[in-house]
């Protein structure tokens, strides 16, 4: 059996948000949909959030029943937690491709144990090269020089290819080909393709507030200030240097091969195709499944007995559906 929903589309893989803590402060962070106003950030090291015993019963149960066989780990920063490792080894035997998303801080001093649990690659956020914006932007002091120290260690475990994650604001644009040299310069000195750079664009506060769907409770605000970027001049400069174009299934995500370097470009937002191509359910970090980032009036509590989790997945197939549409008058009804 597969998880498709009512719009044709399979899942073929889980996010999970592994705490709600992070030891950044990024000024654009949506927390995963999470955001809690009265939320604020912590440093210390993180045990709490969803167990790991349901990580690893969830990923058991998506595998063996509807053969999702790809995970990927996210927070806050999914470093903060210590059981990381063991989380990975016990859900390695049923995936094909286990990844996770952090901000490269702790990633030096753990990337070859994780490798060693099973980890296959890593994301890496890093919008800009200079430590004073870095600083802006992380709402932090000194944490670019651990990034890059991060990134070169997750190359040297083989956690490849790593993908650099920039958030492109007005306060970053400039930075693009800074950022296209340095990861070409680490291609050069690694191999081809062991970095992949992605331009990512802002989620628009003011869209979510004033959508239908109410996702205004998911942001920051603290961060209402950050312009967002026209990425049509942003893509047009990579295709007048491209040599190739392509066009991942995900999300509808164009790919520019460029000298030395790939550069995906990722737009949520307005972005109907986004919607369209998504093959991706999500689970919080306090044990609900969450069909979609934007949306928070659907989530579906999850349980501890292997059938009710499956259960409550073939449940939440039937809550998607794309942002970029009218809602259901009427939801279907929650099993028991």
């Amino acid at each position: 059996m597969r998880l498709i929903d009512r719009y044709g589309r399979e899942i073929t893989s889980l996010r999970f948000s592994l705490t709600r803590k992070c030891n950044l402060n990024c000024i654009y962070c949506h927390h995963e949909g999470e955001f809690d106003d009265n939320e604020e950030c912590h440093h210390e090291d993180d045990e709490s959030g969803i167990s790991a015993d349901l990580v690893v019963r969830v990923a058991k149960v998506a595998s063996q029943r509807f053969s999702v066989r790809k995970v990927k780990f996210s927070g806050g920063e999914p470093l903060l937690r210590r059981d990381l490792p063991d989380i990975i080894q016990h859900i390695r035997a049923y995936e094909d491709d286990i990844s996770l998303t952090t901000n490269g801080t702790l990633l030096s001093i753990c990337a070859e144990e994780l490798a060693d649990a099973g980890l296959d690659r890593v994301n890496i956020s890093i919008d800009t090269l200079n430590a004073e914006k870095y600083d802006i932007i992380t709402r932090t002091k000194g944490n670019l020089s651990r990034v890059i120290d991060g990134i070169h260690a997750a190359i040297s475990s083989n956690l490849t290819p790593v993908k650099l994650n920039m958030v492109v604001l007005d306060l970053n644009k400039d930075d693009i080909d800074e950022m296209m040299d340095f990861v070409r310069g680490l291609n050069a000195e690694y191999g081809d393709d062991s970095v992949i750079l992605q331009l990512i664009e802002l989620v628009p506060f003011h869209v979510a507030e004033s959508n239908s769907n109410d996702a205004a409770g998911f942001f920051n605000k603290s961060a209402s200030g950050v312009s967002n970027v026209d990425f049509r001049e942003i893509e047009e400069m990579l295709r007048l240097n491209a040599k190739a174009m392509a066009t991942r299934p995900l999300q509808h995500r164009r790919k520019y091969f460029i000298d030395g370097l790939t550069v995906e470009v990722v737009k949520p937002m307005d972005n109907s195709a986004f919607c369209m191509h998504c093959k991706r359910l999500r689970i919080t970090s306090d044990g609900k499944i969450k069909p979609c980032l934007l949306r928070n009036d659907n989530l579906v509590p999850l349980c501890e007995d292997e059938d009710c989790i499956a259960e409550r997945l073939i449940y939440a197939m039937k809550l998607r559906e794309p942002f970029y549409c009218e809602k259901n008058e009427s939801p279907p009804s929650r099993p028991r």
